[in-house]
């Protein structure tokens, strides 16, 4: 590369971290809960994006906190065991024998992957499932899906913990029943949950499509609840999208200032969204016409 092209990008770099300043400030201790899953989690060049775009998050105050999910993995697996997987309304029913895969795969392979890529980026990382420390306590979902769990209390202690260490928490969607039962929780729905109990400024929902869209297929990148039910019940948000919203929506009225759903896939998609003017995705909160970024409270 000349110098000339040397200096060029060096300015370039340099403009870039100067213009993010008040970003920087505006988000200095704040929770950020992401919602880590999709094509992303099986690349093995995209894990170490996300990994390092995190570790520099934790590095300028920032306090992130990963809940992921596994879905392709745990399908390998219970092929692999020719254990037979069924769905009702895009959830899979988890009988005993499944739960079991489930919990190996989440809390196992995939969560230890994702906290080893933090900590390989210079991070520090631990990872837990719902079951540890009380995090997540479910009930049943559906009599129809079996061990399949909602949230009835999150218990956040171990995370401010964990964050008062300097440690970022990598949360597998595993949940404890009442009785000691185990059960699967949506990985958004869990991540909504675990939001909403640490009333994060932001909760990140990393998906594979780049945003709630219109009726022209073009990304609507601020939304308030209201609109978002409209655009619902008008049929223009439908499919696997209403699950997402839905989780918007719960973490919302839970106490979350705001959520964004957004392509996992882009490069640097969550620093995008913290620390530039125009963000990434679609962003939903209640005053939406009021900036999000500096300055605001």
């Amino acid at each position: 590369m000349k110098r000339r092209d040397m200096t060029r990008d060096s300015i370039a770099t340099a403009r870039t971290l100067s213009e993010a300043l008040p970003y920087l400030q505006r988000y200095s201790g704040a929770t950020v809960v992401i919602k880590f899953g999709g094509h992303a989690m099986g690349d093995d060049d995209e894990m170490r994006m996300f990994a390092r775009d995190v570790v520099l998050m934790s590095q300028v105050g920032v306090r992130p906190v990963i809940v992921h999910g596994g879905g392709p993995m745990i399908n390998d697996l219970l092929k692999r065991l020719a254990i037979e997987s069924e769905f009702v309304g895009g959830k899979r029913v988890t009988d005993e024998a499944t739960v079991e895969v489930v919990e190996m795969v989440l809390s196992g392979r995939v969560n230890k992957r994702i906290a080893q890529a933090i900590n390989d980026e210079g991070g520090r990382a631990v990872g837990l499932s719902g079951k540890d420390a009380k995090l997540i306590v479910c009930e049943p979902a559906d009599e129809a899906l079996g061990l399949v769990g909602n949230p009835t209390q999150v218990s956040p202690d171990v995370l401010h913990t964990l964050h008062n260490a300097g440690i970022i928490p990598v949360v597998a969607p595993i949940g404890a029943g009442p009785n000691g039962e185990t059960y699967n929780i949506n990985g958004d729905t869990a991540a909504g949950a675990v939001a909403a109990a640490l009333k994060a400024d932001r909760l990140l929902l990393l998906t594979d499509v780049a945003g709630v869209k219109d009726l022209d297929g073009n990304v609507v990148t601020r939304l308030t609840p209201d609109e978002v039910e409209r655009m619902t019940k008008d049929g223009v948000i439908a499919g696997g999208m209403i699950p997402k919203t839905e989780t918007a929506l719960a973490a919302i009225r839970g106490g979350v200032r705001a959520v964004v759903i957004l392509d996992g896939r882009a490069p640097n998609a969550c620093l995008l969204e913290l620390f530039t003017d125009h963000g990434a995705g679609s962003l939903i909160r209640e005053d939406h016409l009021v900036p999000v970024h500096p300055g605001q409270p």
